[in-house]
């Protein structure tokens, strides 16, 4: 099914803003170091799958975020539109609103920029189970999700209501979604980096290639 839109919802990697739970262990700038090459990863997973549109939903000041002008050269064969609202949830169901207009209703593949494992088979899954379900999600491990899939952006909607970054936010967007009739696929579980206790699972699980791979080679769970 690659009559699909891939969004990719993605803050700007500045340091002192990106990653803050990295930068209590790591320091502002390796942190947004380490942002920065997990969202340049992700653009490259997502730009590798067959896809009719490709959009970034963007927030925060790409001038001043680490690799920006690397960042800036990638965003250039997506469709880059800016988030709106106040809050997280209010953000992403805005992103997929967002997306939707812009790419005449097409059915959304929705991830964020904390998994650059992410491949384009397991994208290619997410689309493939929206040909016979109303929306798709694969969950973290960690109680929350990285991957939400749905044939309407109009069933995102939903997500305002959810709690986000909690440990059931997972679960709470399943049954929202489920609570409003849609039919669920479950998508492939995977790790998302938040803590420096993240990294070394999520960087075996990438490819010797990727720049995730080569930002964190010196990092630890046991470090200072």
């Amino acid at each position: 099914m690659t009559q699909v839109c891939l969004l990719v919802v993605a803050k700007a990697p500045v340091p002192g803003l990106a990653k803050t739970r990295l930068a209590a262990t790591l320091g502002d700038e390796k942190a947004a170091a380490i942002a920065a090459a997990a969202l340049l990863d992700t653009l490259d997973a997502v730009a590798r799958m067959p896809a009719a549109a490709r959009v970034v939903a963007m927030t925060g000041d790409l001038d001043a975020a680490s690799s920006s002008d690397e960042i800036r050269c990638r965003l250039g064969s997506f469709t880059v539109l800016p988030q709106r609202g106040n809050g997280f949830a209010d953000r992403l169901a805005n992103a997929h609103h967002d997306a939707a207009a812009a790419t005449g209703g097409l059915p959304i593949v929705q991830i964020g920029m904390d998994t650059p494992q992410v491949d384009a088979d397991r994208l290619s899954r997410c689309a493939e189970a929206l040909a016979d379900h109303d929306a798709a999600l694969g969950m973290a491990p960690d109680g929350g999700w990285w991957v939400l899939g749905v044939r309407d952006g109009i069933h995102a909607e939903c997500l305002r209501d959810v709690p986000m970054s909690v440990p059931e936010t997972g679960l709470l967007t399943r049954k929202a979604l489920e609570g409003n009739g849609l039919r669920v696929a479950s998508i492939d579980e995977l790790a998302d980096v938040d803590t420096i206790d993240d990294v070394d699972g999520v960087r075996r699980a990438c490819a010797r290639t990727s720049r995730f791979w080569h930002v964190t080679a010196n990092v630890s769970a046991g470090e200072d």
